[in-house]
């Protein structure tokens, strides 16, 4: 693809590091013009100055996930400037999830990820929603994962939470459908990024060994998938999950 997005105008939530950082750079090589949220101020901020710097278009936005409020003023701002093309749902709590077993999960932990990863997915797509139908031809991809295909262990809240994304997406699609906005989704394997430095070699060396590519995935392995969702080429796409884990699990 050469310019798939040009003249999109999307919205990539999470966008300050890691995985959603680099979905940002590869749609601005797309030409897309950039929105992108995030908790984390100052790394937003390096991201999107990083960017405009390469000379995108890049509009910064602080939105906490967690916190309807913030996401309802984030969006007011949003949409004095117009219609949005797409939206990747890509914000999420993946750090310091795991570890325990079901017997012994933290319920805190559980509700956090819950508020976060699901009906914070939720309120902002409700948000985005009037946005998208304005465009004629709104994009959303949500950022699911494997981890809810194979059934990771001693993962649960994060398990669960993925689960659930995979299955709003479905919905989300039939209800969605007739303003002419399409929704699918995407289920990394684990990726090396911020977000996963905690979790233990030996989870690494499991996905590495049980992959049909024998090496460790990367985040630059994840963003041409998202790429062809957000552009036209995915036109008459919607409600399909496409497991991106170089072929740890095959659907």
């Amino acid at each position: 693809m050469r310019e798939a997005l040009a003249g999109k105008r999307i919205l990539v939530t999470g966008a300050a590091r890691g995985l959603g950082r680099r979905i940002a750079e590869a749609a601005a090589e797309q030409g897309a013009q950039l929105v992108l949220s995030d908790i984390l101020e100052a790394e937003l901020e390096q991201t999107a100055t990083a960017l405009r710097d390469q000379g995108a278009q890049v509009q910064s936005l602080i939105m906490n996930q967690a916190d309807p409020a913030s996401i309802e003023s984030g969006f007011e701002a949003l949409a004095k400037e117009g219609a949005l093309d797409g939206l990747v749902n890509n914000a999420a709590i993946a750090t310091g999830v795991g570890g325990n077993t079901l017997v012994e999960y933290d319920i805190d932990l559980w509700d956090k990820v819950m508020t976060v990863n699901v009906r914070g997915l939720w309120l902002t797509t409700k948000a985005a929603v009037p946005l998208l139908a304005q465009s004629g031809n709104g994009k959303i991809v949500n950022i699911a994962s494997d981890t809810a295909l194979w059934g990771a262990p001693k993962l649960m809240a994060y398990v669960a939470s993925k689960g659930a994304v995979i299955s709003m997406t479905r919905s989300m699609a039939r209800e969605l459908g007739d303003q002419g906005i399409s929704v699918n989704a995407i289920a990394p394997g684990l990726t090396h990024v911020e977000a996963t430095e905690y979790v233990p070699q030996e989870r690494y060396n499991y996905y590495q060994q049980g992959r049909a590519f024998k090496r460790e995935q990367q985040p630059e392995d994840v963003d041409g998938t998202v790429l062809y969702l957000l552009s036209d080429w995915a036109n008459f796409v919607t409600g399909q999950l496409i497991p991106v884990n170089g072929g740890f699990v095959c659907r």
